[in-house]
Formats: C-alpha cells, sequence, structure tokens
C-alpha cells in the first residue's frame, strides 16, 4: 500500500507493508551513493538496527546514533547527540538522516535534520503504532521543554515515510494502546465510519491482528495525509488534528515526561474535549459514551493523575501552540466526525470538566 502526501516539490511516498524493511527498492533512489546516520534508540537497536543498516546498505557510509529510550531523553541535551555524531563523522548537505524509532526518535531525528547545515533530507521508520500513525507524517518536528512539550521545534517533511506493520510483533501492550488512542482521534474528528469500524474491530487490534491493524494505519495515515495537504504548517483545519492534546500535554508535563505515554495523555485528553463538546450543547451524550467505551476497551486510562488541580491544568495550558493573544483555544466537536478550533468557550465549563476527569 502507498498513499501520498501531496505537497508540491516537498511531496512524498508513505509506504505501508509487511516485510518493508527488507526491500530497498523504496529506498534505492535516496540513499544511493550518500553518507548516511541513522539515529534510533537502545530499546529498537538490538531488533532492527541490522536488518536497517542491509536495507540502506547502498549508501557510501552509514553511521549510527543511539540515543537512551524515552520521553524523558527528548531534549536539547540529547539532540545535541545526534549532531555530535554527524559532525564527528562529517556528514555534509548531501547527507541523510534516518529515523529509526518511535515518535520521540522520529521528532528528534527530523528537528536535527531541519538544523543541520541549515537543513539536510531524512527518511522516517516508524515503529511504534503511534508513530506510524501519527508523529512520522506531517513534518512536525522537535523537543520538549520542562514549561512544555513540543515547544521548540521546526516543521521539516521527511523525503519518504516506511512503515514496516511486522514491528508491531515486538511492540509492548501498553505502547499498542498509546497507538489505538491516536487511531481512535482520526474516527472522532474527521470519519464517522471509520469509528464505527473501530468499534466492532477493537479487541481484534488489541491481538494484533495484523490485517486490521494495517487497515488502521491505511486510513489513518490517509486522514492524516489529507489534512496536512490542505494546512501544511497549522494555519487552519490541521490543528484539528490536536483533539485532546491540549488537555493531554498538560498531563505529560505535570507527570514528568515519560510517566504517562502520549497516547495514555490523549486518551483522556479527547474524553474531555468530548465532554467539553456535550456541555456546551454541541453533542449528544450518547457520543460521549461510545468515545468513553472505545477508549476504555482500548485498554487506556479514563481519568487524569488525582493530584492535578484545575491550576496544574490551566497553567500547562496557557503554553500551548494554538493559543492566540492569551487566549486558550481548543479543539471540540461539533458532532461525530466533525472537530473544529475555538476559544469560544466558558472557562467555568472547561474547569467543570477538568474537576470531574481528576482520578
Amino acid at each position: 500500500m502507498q498513499l501520498q502526501v501531496d505537497l508540491g516539490d516537498r511531496s512524498y511516498p508513505i509506504i505501508i507493508e509487511s516485510g518493508v524493511l527488507r526491500d530497498s527498492s523504496h529506498v534505492a533512489n535516496l540513499i544511493d551513493g550518500k553518507h548516511i546516520c541513522i539515529v534510533t534508540n537502545d530499546t529498537i537497536a538490538p531488533l532492527y538496527l541490522k536488518q536497517t543498516r542491509q536495507l540502506l546498505s547502498g549508501a557510501a557510509s552509514i553511521c549510527e546514533s543511539i540515543l537512551p529510550d524515552g520521553e524523558a531523553f527528548k531534549n536539547l541535551e540529547t539532540l545535541n547527540q545526534i549532531f555530535d555524531v554527524a559532525l564527528e563523522h562529517r556528514l555534509n548537505r548531501k547527507s541523510l538522516l534516518v529515523a529509526l524509532g518511535g515518535g520521540v526518535v522520529g521528532d528528534m531525528t527530523g528537528f536535527a535534520a531541519s538544523c543541520y547545515q541549515r537543513g539536510i533530507d531524512f527518511i522516517q521508520i516508524p515503529t511504534t503504532l503511534l508513530s506510524q500513525v501519527d508523529s512520522s507524517v506531517g513534518g512536525k518536528t522537535g523537543v520538549n521543554h520542562r514549561l512544555g512539550k513540543n515547544m521548540i521545534g521546526a516543521f521539516h517533511q521527511p523525503r519518504t515515510v516506511l512503515i514496516d506493520t511486522d514491528t508491531l510483533k515486538t511492540l509492548p501492550e501498553r505502547e499498542l494502546a498509546a497507538g489505538l488512542a491516536e487511531v481512535i482521534k482520526y474516527g472522532l474528528i474527521a470519519d464517522v465510519d471509520f469509528f464505527d469500524w473501530l468499534e466492532s474491530n477493537i479487541d481484534v487490534l488489541n491481538a494484533k491482528d495484523s490485517a486490521a491493524l494495517a487497515y488502521a494505519i491505511q486510513r489513518s495515515c490517509e486522514i492524516k495525509a489529507d489534512v496536512v495537504a490542505q494546512d501544511e504548517r497549522e494555519g487552519g483545519i490541521r490543528a484539528i488534528l490536536n483533539l485532546g492534546h491540549t488537555f493531554g500535554h498538560a498531563i505529560e508535563t505535570h507527570a514528568g515526561y515519560g510517566e504517562w505515554l502520549h497516547g495514555e495523555a490523549v486518551g483522556v485528553g479527547m474524553l474531555m474535549a468530548v465532554d467539553l463538546s456535550v456541555r456546551m450543547g454541541n453533542l449528544h451524550n450518547d457520543v460521549l459514551e461510545r468515545a468513553k467505551s472505545l477508549i476504555d476497551r482500548a485498554k487506556l486510562p479514563l481519568k487524569a493523575p488525582s493530584d492535578m488541580l484545575n491550576e496544574d491544568f490551566l497553567s500547562a495550558m496557557s503554553v500551548d501552540k494554538k493559543n492566540v493573544d492569551g487566549k486558550i483555544r481548543l479543539v471540540l466537536m461539533k458532532s461525530l466526525g466533525n472537530a473544529y478550533v475555538t476559544d469560544d468557550f466558558e472557562i467555568s465549563l472547561m474547569e467543570q470538566v477538568i474537576a470531574d476527569y481528576v482520578a
């Protein structure tokens, strides 16, 4: 299966296949004669680094930057480790970075590529469900700051995205659930039929059924590619992809990066956004109940950390890239499959939602 992200001269393919890491034809024209640095982490390297080196064997040379695993290391200090390897091996403007791993590796590699010698090419090889359906597509790169998630970064599109569904066989259950949160998001914001399909197939997705996972990845990438093609730099419609993320990022920032997985926090955040939409009269309560049931069946939390207060949420939410002129902007829903961005809501209603979702 091949999809296309249509961005003019920055367009690129998304290849979704079982065994794609064994097929060098998808990258031959990108790597021929180039000096390459593979960026991965110490969890993924033992699993897929050897296979990836073989995939890229047409390169002039291959070096590696193996980072510590975890959201806690998604920062400027760790980013410098990539630059250290690139400079030590004298990578130039014709060189290529390859992101092999989950969302943290992908975001940091993309950001490093956007900065190194003022911008070089990179390839995404996402190995987690969350990165396959979300962070590897669309060119959003960056690192975290102690005061806010993904606040330092750049838009930098990859040359291609290679999604090997076989990598999900080694994915821990908790990481699978975190990825399913982003899959559910696409049904909520853009596709009622897909949401219905998820309700019918969540159990086989939990069981890592290969055909079901392949379809979930395909449909998620189709929706994201379409949105990104309309709004590459998130000046308008692309912001709907952040349903639940303003609440979710607040949870991640409060708990400490890595204590809650991104998808776990976003799952709760989506429920809070749907709940606020119900309280505003946009949605019937049955949409909230369906969302809550599906997120629960995906083995995701339904409440925020018990030690979070309204002030913790409001402080973290005030540092959000969607905010304009000091006003908190949220992605809310008009109906199932129809999301929008707004700052037109009562803060008191939002505070009621926050209070009800503290565990």
